[in-house]
């Protein structure tokens, strides 16, 4: 099973919210990296609402890490992409619950579109067990 050593070391920036500055992977496992996900339920159902978009996205991610009997815990990298820096706040707590204490690696982007002019939210990640 790989050994998975998160740490803030000194040199960086103290993280500016939830989450840890690297991932130290070691030993045998399984790696899965995570396609974007964005808030589009199962059946295709797009979400109007930028914040339940993070819901959905996030919904969405942690199908795909069960389905691969994986947790968010499970989870190293995760970059995410918001259209409006006024989703900034909503998708920290969001992510927070989410992560429900495990403090993986983050990228946050704020970029001026994302695949669909209704998509305001992506999220993409990497786990590993």
């Amino acid at each position: 099973m790989a050994r998975v050593t998160f740490s803030n070391p000194d040199g960086a920036p103290k993280p500016a919210s939830r989450y840890s500055q690297a991932a130290l992977i070691e030993g045998e496992g399984k790696r899965l990296v995570i396609s974007g996900q964005v808030g589009v339920a199962p059946d295709g159902t797009p979400v109007a609402d930028p914040a339940a978009q993070i819901d959905q996205a996030l919904a969405n991610l942690g199908a795909i890490l069960a389905a691969h009997g994986m947790t968010p815990a499970n989870i190293v990298k995760m970059t995410v992409f918001l259209t409006d820096t006024a989703l900034i706040g909503a998708w920290r707590g969001k992510r927070d619950a989410f992560m429900g204490g495990h403090a993986a690696t983050s990228t946050l982007l704020v970029v001026a579109a994302l695949a669909s002019p209704a998509f305001k939210v992506e999220v993409e990640a990497e786990a590993v067990a």
